[in-house]
């Protein structure tokens, strides 16, 4: 773990579930990468970061989670899925969670992130929408609660085959666009007056707390979207509800984020739907 040179006032905790291949894609393909990846934040204020390993401990018990030393929601029953996010549901969180069905983007380049040294675009971009709604929750906190930015601390999930210095690279790049104004989707943007590279971590899931909680909302969400593993269950994904951020009570492109856009453009059946239309969206 680096040592924390800056103080901060936010916490956020970032995991997926699933992958960002598009080589192949089932259900394309009948062998490829998942269709669908989901990045999972769960935030808290700086003086509930400790909390967050008793609240783990708590849910743990709760469920009787005996399947290892960590929490980890895959192996968790369907009942005891549900009563993880329940619990969650209970603390001072909030949650975001961005959804990209990877059908459309299939074999899909990006040869200018590419030429950068981006080989992981497509899950820097997912990441992106998350960044862009946390931090701007983070701005407006602040400067409400203190009057001046204060800074969010981030700590990803490690994962093999990811460049994280790649994803601090590319918020870079975004800074400068945002600066001088030439920001594509320039709906929204990475607040980069709370974000600090030196509060940026990667840490194994298994010596995080937060992390697990993170894997809770990500895989909650996979879970609630992917049909191909005979595990589909939008229930713990809609116990979520009263922690996922919201906009004026919004839930859609605010905390409950799908890709691609419009939402008809990723063609999902009935099932897939229901959790979107549970949080507010149309198709």
């Amino acid at each position: 773990m680096s040592q924390i040179s800056e103080p901060y006032e936010y916490v956020l905790y970032i995991d997926e579930a699933g992958d960002d291949g598009l080589r192949a894609v089932r259900p394309i393909d009948v062998v490829g990468g998942t269709e669908w990846l989901c990045i999972g934040g769960v935030l808290v204020r700086v003086n509930n970061e400790a909390s967050v390993v008793d609240w783990v401990k708590q849910i743990r018990a709760d469920i009787d989670s005996r399947q290892g030393p960590v929490l980890h929601y895959r192996n968790l029953s369907p009942t005891k899925k549900r009563r993880a996010c329940e619990l969650l549901a209970q603390k001072q969180v909030v949650c975001f969670a961005v959804c990209s069905n990877k059908k459309n983007m299939r074999q899909h380049s990006n040869e200018r992130a590419a030429a950068r040294g981006g080989k992981q675009w497509f899950y820097n971009f997912c990441v992106r929408l998350l960044m862009e709604r946390a931090t701007e929750l983070c701005l407006i906190d602040s400067r409400k609660r203190y009057k001046a930015a204060r800074n969010l601390r981030v700590i990803f999930s490690e994962r093999g085959g990811h460049s994280y210095g790649q994803t601090k690279a590319y918020w870079e790049v975004l800074k400068r666009q945002s600066m001088a104004g030439t920001t594509y989707l320039p709906k929204r943007t990475v607040r980069h007056e709370v974000l600090r590279y030196q509060l940026v971590e990667y840490l194994p899931h298994n010596q995080n707390a937060g992390l697990q909680l993170a894997d809770v909302v990500a895989s909650a969400f996979f879970q609630a979207c992917d049909v191909l593993e005979n595990r589909w269950d939008p229930e713990p994904a809609k116990l979520l509800t009263p922690k996922m951020y919201h906009e004026a009570g919004v839930y859609a492109d605010s905390g409950v984020v799908l890709q691609p856009t419009p939402p008809w453009r990723a063609e999902l059946t009935p099932q897939q739907q229901e959790i979107f239309k549970h949080f507010g969206y149309s198709f």
